[in-house]
């Protein structure tokens, strides 16, 4: 008796652990047995429609703040860029200011693009097209992109990774996430520092494929850990380091686009450990007559 008086709790509870920050679509079921039972699981039905109504709600106004800001900024870039063209100018500060204008333009547009890219593979109506990918060609490349930057700053960036490592995913939003993260590193890791990258198959679970980027950085405190995140966090409250705290909320979107995700293991002072968690696919045998 206790059990069944007990059985609608429970199914509260359970559509409560089901629901995340992505899945507000979860609803308690209407037992139709015990009265108590089911007023509590309408009460907490309406209220899961209030919430998904607000965060929707919220969700479309940084949509449509974002499309708003994009067009003037691209027509104040266009005005810099013709005023650029027809110069020369006699004087050199309006070459300045007119370029000054383009580039800060692109930061702009960059930050705006990047934030309606996120809010579209949260919402999963991002235009994904899912394929054998071999994520350690991503790792290598992203490695080779990125040596001349790291080598300006002082810094040793590796990879290691076997010739074949096959998930399936959206190319360019997995080449996107791997950027970021080296970006990132590199941002953080002061000469003379080290970055490392790896791909390899999980040891307990040879289905998983780990990407990892691993920095000699200046590390995560742990009060902002839980927060890096989050959009526009950064842990330099000055501002500083130039970024927008972007970037890490768009590899976490693409993780969990590719049903994946990702974590951090950080210590003020001895670096950064971020690792990607993606599902792989068995290699592809090929015919050699073939």
């Amino acid at each position: 008796m206790a059990r069944r008086a007990l059985s609608g709790v429970e199914a509260v509870t359970r559509t409560a652990r089901k629901i995340s920050d992505t899945d507000l679509g979860q609803r308690v079921p209407i037992m139709a047995r015990h009265e108590e039972i089911d007023r509590l699981a309408v009460t907490f039905n309406q209220m899961l429609d209030r919430i998904e109504k607000l965060v929707a709600g919220i969700r479309e106004m940084g949509d449509n703040i974002a499309h708003d800001l994009k067009s003037p900024v691209a027509r104040i870039r266009g005005m810099a860029e013709m005023s650029l063209a027809a110069g020369p100018y006699d004087n050199c500060e309006d070459d300045a200011l007119a370029a000054s204008t383009i580039e800060e333009c692109d930061r702009l547009l960059e930050m705006i693009n990047t934030m309606l890219m996120i809010s579209k593979t949260d919402a999963g109506v991002s235009e994904t097209h899912m394929q054998p990918v071999n994520i350690a060609d991503v790792a290598r490349a992203a490695k080779t992109l990125f040596v001349p930057l790291a080598e300006d700053g002082g810094l040793t960036l590796t990879c290691t990774a076997p010739d074949t490592v096959l998930v399936s995913g959206d190319l360019r939003l997995l080449q996107r996430a791997m950027a970021n993260l080296v970006d990132n590193a590199i941002k953080y890791t002061p000469a003379p520092g080290t970055i490392e990258i790896s791909v390899d198959h999980d040891k307990t679970n040879k289905e998983k494929v780990n990407i990892s980027v691993k920095d000699s950085g200046i590390g995560i405190g742990a009060d902002d850990l839980p927060n890096i995140f989050n959009r526009f966090f950064r842990c330099d409250q000055s501002r500083a380091t130039n970024g927008s705290g972007l970037g890490l909320s768009l590899v976490q979107a693409v993780a969990q686009a590719h049903g994946g995700c990702v974590d951090v293991v950080s210590e003020p002072g001895r670096g950064s450990l971020f690792t990607l968690h993606l599902s792989g696919l068995p290699e592809i045998q090929t015919n050699p007559g073939d």
